[in-house]
C-alpha cells in the first residue's frame, strides 16, 4: 500500500503543555482511520499538523509533501470538515458553489449539485437561514465534489441529531470513499463510526497508546463476562479493566489465551467504546 501520511517523532509544544509527544505513525491509502482521544489529548493538534495549520518538530509527510513548506500543493488534494462551520452566514447556496468552483481546480459542479438535489437546500438560501444540519449538508456537498485524496474530519457531526449523523456517514461511504481515498476522523461518538473504520488510533496526553487495524482489535482484545464465583480466577489473569453489570463481572483482556477465557465464562469482542474507556481510565481524574 502507498502511504498517505507518515509521521516520525512528531512533537508540538504550546508554552508549557506538550500537545504531541514524539508521535510516529503511518496511514495508508484507502483506509478510514479513527483518531480517538479525550479532550486535550492532541487529536486536533495532530490534524492541524497534517493540514499545515501549525508548526511542529519531527518529520511529517502528507501525500508526498511537507505540510510546513508545500501547503498550497497539498491542499489541492486534501479536504477538511471541522465542527465549526466556516461558511459565512451571509452567503447563498449558489454563491458558495460558484466560489468553490472558481477557486478549486478539482471541483465537480455537477456532482455537488446532484448531492444538493437530495437535500431541502435551495440555491438562494443563505447560511444564516439554515439549521446546523443543513449547513453540514452544504459543507459536505462542497467537499465531496472535490476529487481529494485525503479527507480530514474533526468532530464533523458535533451537535447534530442522530438522523443527520447517520446520513452524514452514509453519504461519505456512498458518494465519496473508494480505494484511492483516505479518511481521518475524530469524534466522541465512537459507537457511530465503529462499523466504518478500518483502523484505530487512540491518543492520550500527546502519545499514541494504540495504533492497530480493526481486524487486529478482534484478535488481540477480548471481553470476558463471568459469574461471581469465577471473578477471582479472571483477576489472576491480569485484565486491563473490570466493570460490574447486573451482578456479573466483565473483564477486558489484551492478548490473553482465548481457550483459558472461554473456560471461565462468556467471551466476546469488545466495542471500540469499551476499549476506549478501559484505555483512558484515570484521564479525567
Amino acid at each position: 500500500m502507498n502511504a498517505v501520511v507518515t509521521a516520525h517523532g512528531l512533537t508540538k509544544r504550546y508554552k508549557n503543555a506538550l500537545a504531541l509527544d514524539d508521535v510516529s505513525f503511518r496511514i495508508d491509502s484507502g483506509r478510514i482511520v479513527g483518531l480517538i482521544g479525550p479532550n486535550g489529548a492532541g487529536k486536533t493538534t495532530a490534524l492541524k499538523a497534517i493540514l499545515g495549520l501549525t508548526d511542529f518538530k519531527g518529520e511529517l509527510n502528507v501525500l508526498g509533501f511537507d505540510p510546513r513548506t508545500h501547503r498550497d500543493q497539498l491542499m489541492e488534494q486534501v479536504c477538511f470538515i471541522a465542527d465549526v462551520a466556516v461558511l459565512p452566514r451571509w452567503i447563498r447556496v449558489r454563491e458558495a458553489v460558484d466560489f468553490v468552483a472558481n477557486v478549486h481546480p478539482r471541483f465537480n459542479r455537477a456532482k455537488c449539485e446532484a448531492f444538493l438535489a437530495r437535500t431541502k437546500l435551495t440555491p438562494n438560501q443563505r447560511v444564516k437561514q439554515m439549521s446546523k444540519g443543513m449547513i453540514v449538508q452544504l459543507h459536505l456537498a462542497l467537499v465531496m465534489a472535490i476529487d481529494a485524496r485525503l479527507l480530514v474530519l474533526d468532530e464533523p457531526t458535533l451537535g447534530l441529531d442522530i438522523l443527520y449523523r447517520k446520513q452524514f456517514y452514509q453519504s461519505l461511504l456512498e458518494d465519496y470513499f473508494d480505494e484511492n481515498k483516505t479518511i481521518i476522523v475524530t469524534t466522541h461518538q465512537v459507537e457511530e463510526i465503529e462499523h466504518i473504520l478500518t483502523d484505530l488510533m487512540f491518543i492520550r496526553d500527546g502519545k499514541l497508546v494504540l495504533d492497530t487495524d480493526m481486524d487486529a482489535v478482534g484478535e488481540r482484545f477480548a471481553e470476558l463476562m463471568v459469574s461471581a464465583d469465577q471473578a477471582e480466577a479472571a483477576r489472576r489473569l491480569k485484565p486491563l479493566d473490570e466493570r460490574q453489570v447486573f451482578g456479573k463481572s466483565i473483564f477486558l483482556f489484551d492478548g490473553a489465551d482465548r481457550a483459558t477465557l472461554e473456560s471461565l465464562g462468556e467471551v466476546r469482542r469488545p466495542t471500540v467504546s469499551d476499549l476506549f474507556v478501559a484505555t483512558m481510565k484515570g484521564t479525567y481524574a
